[in-house]
């Protein structure tokens, strides 16, 4: 009865990188703009660091290093992936900072992802963060194009109740 006038819980969401906040429908792959794997955003970036966009447990990294699951306390599953077509790379542009099982906050560094080795192999930098369990997800930032800092808010998710 008493949570009836519970709030929902709120996450805040960062940007995992300095460069250009852009909307997730304009990332130049059907996967990602189409939202097939969830919704989320992304951002161009300028710097080679990333960082977690959310606060959690670090529960995958995948093997070719080009994205990183995690997982936060409410259950909701973020996908940091970051370039496109990047797997095909083999990890090679990539160096991790963290690895399954770590905690992290906003301001936890992920990896350094090469950018000038990303591009001379020919593939696109944008940084996407998927949010793959929409279920958990009762309302998220609505995103306004813009330059950003790693660390800058991007907005709050709110949960659904439960």
């Amino acid at each position: 009865m008493f949570k009836l006038f519970k709030k929902n819980k709120l996450e805040p969401v960062v940007a995992p990188a300095t460069g250009q906040l852009i909307k997730i429908d304009t990332v130049p792959d059907d996967v990602f703009s189409q939202k097939m794997m969830g919704d989320g955003f992304a951002v161009q970036p300028t710097h080679d660091e990333i960082y977690s966009p959310i606060a959690g447990t670090v529960s995958t990294v995948f093997p070719t290093k080009h994205a990183v699951g995690i997982t936060t306390d409410e259950g909701l599953e973020v996908l940091v992936h970051m370039g496109l077509d990047t797997v095909e790379l083999e990890g090679k542009p990539f160096e991790m900072a963290v690895q399954s099982g770590d905690k992290v906050k906003t301001d936890t560094k992920l990896a350094d992802m090469h950018l000038d080795q990303v591009r001379a192999s020919g593939k696109d930098t944008t940084i996407v963060v998927v949010y793959t369990n929409m279920d958990k997800i009762n309302k998220m930032p609505e995103i306004t194009p813009q330059t950003v800092s790693h660390g800058n808010a991007v907005g709050d998710i709110e949960y659904t109740k439960g």
